[in-house]
């Protein structure tokens, strides 16, 4: 760093050098030319006259400009020096003063929406490059600010769209149950059951709005205590239960026994839960979600494996995004805010762990990975479970 400005030193120091070499010269030069030649008589006399015109006799006048200059000669010459130098130092940093016009400039450039690069010159070469990096931070942020704001009012809209759908149903399916009192209890309970599934979508859309408006304002706060994953995965999978048998799935988790990380447990479940309701939500009927924690040295791994479309490879690091969706488009099925693995990554990032994606034409992984909690060392032990619905939906569990 103290090197950077090298260059600028020398020439700042070449500057002021040349300049008070300039200035003796020149000072030498009206010496000798001009004081001690060529206006050694015609001065004088100039000021004697010049005297002599307030009223003061010849002889007045001699002493008087001996007294004034004569005696004090040196002293001139040192002032007409003094004075001549600084005009001419003057002159030199001006050089300095453009320096800071044209930085001033370009930060100015910075502020506007010029994409033209940051220039200055060469021996401020340092200041430019930091500039340009300054410049292109500044742009990515807007730009990435100004994605995610269009995310947001694009989901606004959408939202606003889903719940116009299933209020107007609830409207339409009760009204028409309050003016058929009449009606076959049969019919009557068909009607309130699909009310009700109405009314529950559309307590998910406006538990969507919320999740908007809090996401900004809410800062992730840890209450951290040991958490035994193996256990929590398959919690989370037997609450999924009634999801994976509606849409025909099924749920394998392997883990090896005592996997233990020091978390907060509900925001870890919060991430674990996001991760296999997406897995749920775009894989093909009939196949299977496979779950998976193990250890890897110092760290916890856990993939959720599902078999369903390909994510696009440019797509893939975008996920992550607030308010992104793969299918940007508005869906009643799979649709949500697009916060959820943002979410979660920050949850895993603040825990020290990362979240990555990837995804073939086959199948999607996502790969959480997170600091392995050092207390007693892994049971390798091999236990499995299996429980299976009438309609063939199955969670498997086999710990390692």
């Amino acid at each position: 760093m103290k090197n950077n400005y090298r260059k600028l030193k020398w020439r700042l120091m070449l500057r002021t050098g040349l300049v008070t070499v300039l200035a003796l010269c020149i000072g030498y030069m009206i010496v000798e030319l001009l004081v001690d030649g060529i206006f050694q008589q015609r001065f004088p006399e100039l000021v004697i006259r010049l005297l002599m015109f307030f009223d003061l006799s010849n002889a007045e006048a001699n002493t008087l400009y001996g007294r004034i200059f004569m005696e004090h000669k040196d002293l001139f010459l040192v002032a007409g020096f003094m004075m001549l130098f600084l005009i001419f130092f003057y002159v030199a940093i001006s050089k300095v003063t453009h320096y800071l016009d044209h930085i001033g400039e370009e930060i100015d450039n910075i502020l506007s929406d010029s994409d033209a690069p940051v220039t200055l010159e060469p021996e401020l070469r340092p200041i430019a490059e930091k500039l340009n990096t300054l410049k292109m931070t500044l742009k990515r942020k807007d730009n990435a600010a100004m994605e995610s704001e269009q995310r947001k009012n694009d989901l606004v809209v959408y939202l606003a769209h889903d719940l116009k759908t299933p209020l107007t149903s609830t409207i339409a399916y009760l009204t028409m149950l309050d003016e058929q009192p009449e009606m076959q209890p049969e019919e009557r309970a068909k009607y309130i059951h699909i009310a009700l599934e109405k009314s529950m979508r559309l307590g998910e859309l406006i538990s969507e709005f919320f999740e908007i408006t809090r996401f900004n304002l809410q800062d992730i706060v840890l209450e951290k205590g040991n958490v035994n994953l193996s256990i929590m995965l398959e919690q989370l999978a037997d609450e999924s239960y009634a999801v994976l048998t509606e849409k025909k799935l099924t749920c394998s988790i392997h883990t090896d026994d005592g996997l233990i990380v020091f978390g907060d447990p509900d925001k870890l479940a919060r991430v674990f839960d996001n991760l296999l309701r997406n897995a749920i939500a775009y894989s093909y009927p009939g196949t299977n979600i496979d779950i998976q924690a193990y250890c890897d040295l110092n760290t916890v791994v856990i993939t959720f494996t599902n078999q369903g479309e390909q994510i696009p490879q440019q797509k893939l690091t975008s996920i992550f995004e607030k308010f992104y969706r793969v299918d940007n488009a508005r869906s009643s099925q799979t649709g949500g805010t697009g916060l959820g693995l943002s979410i979660a990554r920050e949850i895993l990032e603040v825990h020290g762990g990362t979240i990555e994606a990837s995804s073939t034409y086959a199948s999607t992984k996502f790969t959480v990975r997170l600091p392995r909690y050092h207390e007693e060392p892994v049971l390798k032990r091999k236990r499995s479970a299996k429980a299976e619905g009438n309609d063939g939906a199955a969670i498997r569990t086999d710990r390692r």
